[in-house]
């Protein structure tokens, strides 16, 4: 489990930067460089990483496939300022929305990839706002902060803060917490390197509120072979486990397996990249019958890049197509 709750993302910040957290409404995009890349000398074990980065290369995997068309555009103010704008329009009138986000990345460079700190907002026509705000506090210690609303009213009020040792990873996270009514969720997440391809660790989710308390102990593992990755999660209520492996000919493949609160579903998906033709194709299929696939076709030397989305529902008997045009 990464974070409390999750973001989608309607634009592409300047500069790669930490993830946002996992499910919620709107969306923002922002990426980041994983720990494990860099080796401290006074340590033999790398850093793992991050809990939200534990399935990060089979969700990457995966399409985002939409329905209808989708126009999107970026526009880069300075070296440090971004705006955007995305159109979504659709058969289906409750989801045809118009988004506008923002973004800042501050000075303090940390590495060629990242600095802080980091400011996104977006907000769609409804009056719905997402804000989210990432700083690199020292050289171990990140801190972020997400707000939410629905209209007028606060939805998600998330803060955490992430300590990476040479060889561990310790976060702190609250969410939806109310001094008034006694309630919120804390979550408590520790991933450390075992060998330099095994890291293990443990999450620990706390919950209160109206007179109730429930907590919910999880344990992770994480095998890093030379092109493949395995990935287990298990707790009282879920079992969360994903295999990637990285193909000849820029091919990528993964499977994943969900289980939550006695629903099952497993889903395989795929990459193939062509680079001599700027090309991006993902496909997807789970055990609902649900096939999904996305292709993105840059048309340099224009800052454009061209998609197709196709979802083909069995169980439903319905078929959704969409295509979309990015620009910047």
């Amino acid at each position: 489990m990464g974070n409390v709750y999750a973001s989608g993302n309607p634009s592409n910040p300047p500069n790669p930067s930490p993830s946002p957290p996992v499910s919620a409404i709107g969306a923002m995009p922002t990426t980041v460089t994983s720990a494990m890349a860099t080796r401290p000398k006074d340590e033999g074990l790398p850093n793992p990483g991050t809990f939200e980065d534990l399935h990060k290369k089979v969700k990457e995997l995966m399409p985002m496939p939409f329905e209808g068309c989708k126009l999107m555009v970026n526009k880069g103010l300075s070296n440090h300022f971004q705006v955007g704008h995305q159109l979504s329009l659709s058969a289906d009138k409750e989801k045809s929305s118009y988004h506008f986000s923002a973004t800042y990345v501050g000075t303090k460079q940390i590495s060629p990839s990242e600095s802080y700190p980091v400011i996104l907002g977006d907000i769609d026509n409804s009056g719905n706002l997402q804000a989210q705000f990432i700083h690199q506090l020292t050289e171990r210690i990140r801190t972020k902060a997400l707000v939410q609303t629905q209209q007028t009213a606060f939805s998600v009020v998330q803060m955490d803060c992430e300590y990476k040792g040479p060889s561990y990873t310790a976060t702190v996270t609250t969410a939806n917490p109310d001094l008034i009514n006694e309630s919120g969720i804390i979550v408590a997440q520790y991933l450390q390197s075992i060998t330099n391809s095994l890291s293990m660790g443990s999450q620990i989710l706390y919950q209160y509120g109206q007179g109730q308390e429930m907590a919910e102990v999880s344990l992770t593992a994480r095998y890093t072979g030379s092109s493949w990755v395995f990935t287990g999660a298990l707790s009282p209520a879920t079992c969360h486990l994903s295999y990637y492996h990285k193909g000849q000919n820029n091919v990528q493949v993964g499977v994943e397996f969900e289980s939550r609160m006695g629903e099952t579903v497993t889903t395989l998906g795929y990459q193939m990249d062509v680079p001599q033709a700027n090309l991006q194709f993902k496909g997807s299929l789970d055990t609902n019958w649900r096939v999904a696939a996305v292709m993105e076709k840059k048309l340099t030397p224009m800052p454009f890049t061209f998609s197709l989305s196709a979802i083909l529902d069995h169980t439903k008997h319905r078929f959704l197509s969409g295509f979309g045009l990015m620009i910047g």
